[in-house]
């Protein structure tokens, strides 16, 4: 089977960080013996109008490559243009969070861009064949789209090879981390005001009432390669977004043994249910500093490895697989019988 897998969001080497959960996910597909042929748009680089000059290129992948699906991996204007323009092929859209529910800490100019791309997503959800959301809540932002035969929940996977437990004070001697503090992770993402960072700085501020020190760490800025080494490091990860999809850090957090404190946003109370070291807490510096000070006081390293399994990026490429069976037997089943000649 092969795959156009179309995507706004890739590492490049202007942004050798971005949407690497993205190609974690393009290697899964291969790893299980799909084609996968990658289409990058590069926003960032080409404007938001290359969203509206892509169908040349589009079409030129498809009659190279030949694919029996398109899978569009985000949402917003993207998903929308390639959905009403490609009815030849069957089309699958992943929604990751914002593409549905909107950026609404950002600038009023921000703001109204965002709520058109969530307009646009609504309307390719609509006219897609399949609709993929990484997050059982995000499918509740389509309850009154489509139907929920139509929606599969399929988070991202980890690479488990990768993000596993490692020698946390060798970690810490490397990256030159005092041995003595408790280390805090923040994933900030390049002053996104939906992270709020200030929450996360306020929590670590009440904690130093306590004894001993601590420290904050934005991990912005930071190669894929070194997130392992960060997340093995740290004693805590902290997350204080006003909302998510469902964050692959805490993923990979859970997948090194490190400890999560979190408000309720996201999947994260699903992916921490049951796991002791790991809480919820309101969105305010106090209790926040709270949850932070019991994992410094446990001081252990999580226990949770076999609840990971089904993250793996092995596991969530069969079943983006199954959906691609799904959707191209559907479609066959629905076409037209060929007039005889």
């Amino acid at each position: 089977m092969r795959i156009l897998a179309v995507t706004n969001m890739y590492p490049s080497a202007a942004r050798p960080s971005g949407g690497v959960f993205v190609q974690e996910q393009v290697k899964g597909l291969r790893a299980i013996g799909l084609e996968v042929r990658v289409l990058f748009i590069d926003r960032k680089r080409e404007g938001a109008f290359e969203y509206y000059r892509m169908r040349s290129r589009i079409a030129a992948a498809i009659t190279e490559f030949a694919p029996d699906v398109i899978h569009v991996m985000y949402g917003g204007v993207m998903a929308d243009q390639i959905v009403t323009r490609h009815r030849l092929l069957p089309v699958i859209v992943t929604f990751h969070g914002s593409d549905l529910l909107g950026e609404n800490l950002s600038g009023w100019v921000r703001k109204v861009i965002s709520r058109y791309g969530v307009h646009c997503s609504r309307r390719a959800a609509k006219a897609a064949d399949g609709v993929v959301v990484v997050a059982r809540h995000l499918a509740k932002a389509l309850r009154n789209v489509v139907g929920p035969e139509k929606v599969r929940v399929i988070p991202c996977g980890i690479d488990l090879e990768r993000f596993k437990p490692m020698d946390g004070l060798a970690c810490k001697q490397q990256l030159g981390w005092d041995l003595r503090s408790f280390h805090v992770l923040f994933a900030s993402n390049n002053g996104d005001p939906v992270k709020r960072r200030w929450l996360a700085k306020a929590a670590v501020e009440r904690m130093n009432h306590g004894d001993g020190e601590v420290q904050l760490h934005y991990m912005t800025g930071i190669s894929n390669a070194e997130v392992p080494l960060w997340l093995n490091a740290g004693d805590a990860l902290l997350l204080t977004s006003l909302h998510e999809g469902s964050p692959t850090i805490v993923k990979e957090a859970l997948a090194c043994g490190l400890p999560v404190v979190s408000v309720d946003v996201g999947d994260v109370a699903e992916r921490i249910e049951g796991i002791e070291g790991c809480y919820l807490a309101e969105g305010e510096a106090k209790a926040l500093g709270t949850k932070l000070s019991l994992v410094r006081q446990n001081g252990k390293r999580l226990n949770c490895r076999p609840r990971l399994e089904e993250l793996s990026i092995l596991h969530v490429a069969q079943k983006l697989k199954q959906c691609y069976e799904e959707v191209t037997a559907a479609q066959v089943l629905t076409s037209p019988e060929p007039v005889p000649a």
